[in-house]
């Protein structure tokens, strides 16, 4: 069975994106570590898995990207959880408007490489709110925001979580890598 992942970059105080979904404050952390780790998850990764507003934010940008990373995010199968979108104009892009759970598990259980989350704070809720997380990868950014869209949002009941592993990055990042306590 592929992992459900979560991969995000996240302040200090907890937000992945500031005020008006300004994620502008990345390029402070982004740098040789960052990019290497990038591409060594993106490696890991048979499929990305979006909500539809973060899904419009990188529909936005990889398409005309250009490199080794653009490369590779064009090319991996995409599924998006949306209700309001009718076509998906990113190549390799599935809309998906079922059930998130059995959806997801659908998605778990086919063959191939784990299953990415980025950004998609609303859908992640859903997806730890239904157990089907594998492994939260946090970058913890030393940045304040103040305000802005919190990554982890109300929760019916707590989630006890173990750490694989912490890596301190030269930009300060720490990034966290946690699994489920089953």
């Amino acid at each position: 069975m592929r992992k459900l992942v979560m991969w995000n970059l996240m302040s200090l105080d907890g937000y992945i994106e500031g005020p008006n979904r300004a994620i502008d404050w990345h390029e402070y952390y982004w740098g040789p570590e960052l990019e290497a780790l990038s591409k060594e998850t993106g490696w890991q990764a048979g499929a990305l898995l979006f909500g539809r507003v973060t899904y419009e934010l990188m529909a936005g940008y990889w398409p005309t990207a250009t490199g080794e990373i653009a490369d590779y995010m064009n090319g991996l199968p995409k599924f998006v959880f949306s209700r309001r979108l009718k076509a998906a104009g990113w190549a390799n892009t599935t809309l998906l408007s079922g059930d998130l759970v059995e959806e997801t598990t659908r998605l778990k259980q086919a063959p191939g490489k784990d299953i990415f989350v980025f950004g998609s704070a609303d859908l992640s809720a859903n997806l730890i709110e239904a157990g089907l997380f594998d492994e939260y990868r946090i970058g913890l950014s030393p940045l304040l925001l103040g305000a802005g869209g919190p990554l982890f949002k109300s929760m019916s009941e707590r989630r006890k979580l173990n750490l694989i592993e912490a890596r301190p990055h030269s930009t300060g990042v720490v990034v966290l890598r946690y699994a489920p306590a089953r």
